[in-house]
C-alpha cells in the first residue's frame, strides 16, 4: 500500500469523469466501467488505485475508508475487495425459464408485450435467439394477427422478429388513434 500511497499522480493526466458507485447496484459492472474509462492507464496499478476512490459515493467510501492500512497493494486486490464487500448487489442473470412464464394479457398491447419480453430476454445470460422467437410467439394471443402471420410466415432471426413485431405495433397503434378520434 505505501507504493500506492506515495505515488504521485503522472503530470499530463485528466481524471475522467465516472459514474459514482451508489452501493446498489453490480460492482462488477462498475469496475468494469471503471476499467473501460481508465483503460489507456490500465497498466499503472498505483494510479489506478488512487483514483478509484474517486468513482466511489458515500456508502461504498464509508467501505473504502475503513480498509486496514497497507492491506491493498495491487488494483486486482482493490476490486476483489470492493466485489466482495458489495457482492450483494450483484446482477443475477436471469434463467431461460423466466421467458417461459411470460405471456401476452387480454387487453396488452403489443407494444407493452413486447416491452417487456425484450427486457427479460437481455437479462439473461447465452444465446438463445432461436428460442426467443417460438417463446415470444407461444406468449401472444391465440386470436392476435401477428402471431397467426408468425405461424403464417416463419421469421428465422430476433432482428426478422423485431421488423415483424414493429410492422404490427404501427398497426396496433393506427388502430388506436383512429378509435380515439371517433369519440
Amino acid at each position: 500500500m505505501r507504493n500506492i500511497e506515495g505515488a504521485s499522480l503522472p503530470r499530463r493526466f485528466h481524471q475522467p469523469t465516472f459514474t459514482i458507485y451508489n452501493g446498489r447496484t453490480d460492482p462488477v459492472e462498475h469496475v468494469s466501467y471503471f476499467n473501460q474509462r481508465m483503460a489507456v492507464h490500465s497498466k499503472d496499478e498505483a494510479l489506478m488505485c488512487k483514483v478509484f476512490p474517486s468513482n466511489l459515493g458515500l456508502v461504498a467510501m464509508r467501505w473504502f475508508n475503513g480498509l486496514r492500512a497497507n492491506s491493498i497493494d495491487s488494483f486486482k486486490k482493490l476490486t476483489r475487495a470492493f466485489g466482495a464487500r458489495f457482492i450483494t448487489c450483484s446482477r443475477v442473470p436471469r434463467s431461460l425459464g423466466s421467458l417461459l412464464s411470460m405471456s401476452m394479457r387480454e387487453g396488452e398491447t403489443l407494444k407493452a408485450y413486447s416491452n417487456s419480453y425484450w427486457e427479460m430476454f437481455n437479462e439473461i445470460d447465452g444465446n438463445y435467439d432461436d428460442v426467443a422467437i417460438s417463446i415470444f410467439k407461444a406468449g401472444l394471443l391465440a386470436k392476435h394477427d401477428l402471431r397467426k402471420s408468425l405461424t403464417g410466415k416463419l421469421v428465422s432471426s430476433v432482428h426478422q422478429l423485431m421488423d415483424r413485431i414493429d410492422k404490427y405495433i404501427r398497426v396496433e397503434e393506427t388502430k388506436y388513434r383512429g378509435k380515439e378520434r371517433l369519440r
